[in-house]
């Protein structure tokens, strides 16, 4: 298994050999539990499907219950499938039921991976907050228009307001997928990844590490 599924925890600093200061994210990762393996003669596809976490009994329903059932660990709080195509793996690997993998089974300190997150989500914002725009003027005439986004097109032509236009919306809340970030550290008697560096999203969001495929 080339990934992992896990929870960050936050960010602190350690410090190198050389005594220097090194910006981390703290992830927990794993252990991870298969929970159901995907074939492409059966389901069309390769993967792998595993839990992170546990929750209490009476808060799965009785579907999921019969399915987590099968591995005999719990009941996973987070679920989520690993493509072995999407990670770089080329053969199915001998994957069972209710296995355990460990962080210390897949990486190791000095190698680069990717990190996939959804970002904090910041609400509704202006063109200000969400574009970086610079506003109106704040004198001259300037009134009640002062953190507008000015004018997004023109009646005549082309009569409509194009698409992708920056305008006011939604920010933040989409997945990012953060490459090439190089792993500190790992520390297996707390399941924890030490990664240089940030990675997207929330103190406690989950999060999908694996290896580089470019780095």
């Amino acid at each position: 298994m080339n990934a992992l599924f896990g929870r960050k925890l936050g960010m602190t600093r350690v410090y190198d050999d050389a005594g220097r200061s090194v910006p981390v994210t703290v992830v927990e990762l794993g252990p991870n539990t298969v929970h159901q393996v995907k074939t492409e003669e059966k389901d069309g596809y390769r993967a792998v499907q595993l839990g992170f976490g546990e929750q209490k009994p009476q808060r799965v329903n009785r579907a999921l219950t019969g399915h987590f059932s099968k591995a005999k660990a719990g009941f996973p709080k987070f679920v989520g499938e690993v493509r072995l195509d999407e990670i770089g793996m080329e053969d199915d690997g001998e994957y069972e039921v209710g296995q355990q993998i460990a962080v210390a089974d897949v990486f190791e300190p000095g190698k680069k991976v990717d990190v996939r997150g959804v970002t904090v989500g910041k609400g509704f914002a202006g063109v200000m907050k969400r574009h970086g725009m610079r506003g109106q003027p704040s004198t001259h005439g300037t009134h009640e228009y002062f953190r507008h986004g000015g004018s997004i097109g023109n009646r005549k032509f082309p009569g409509r307001v194009f698409k992708n236009k920056r305008m006011p919306g939604h920010m933040g809340s989409t997945v990012v997928l953060q490459e090439g970030l190089e792993v500190f550290a790992i520390r297996p008697e707390d399941n924890a990844i030490l990664i240089k560096g940030s990675v997207p999203g929330p103190k406690n969001g989950y999060v999908f590490v694996r290896k580089s495929l470019k780095h």
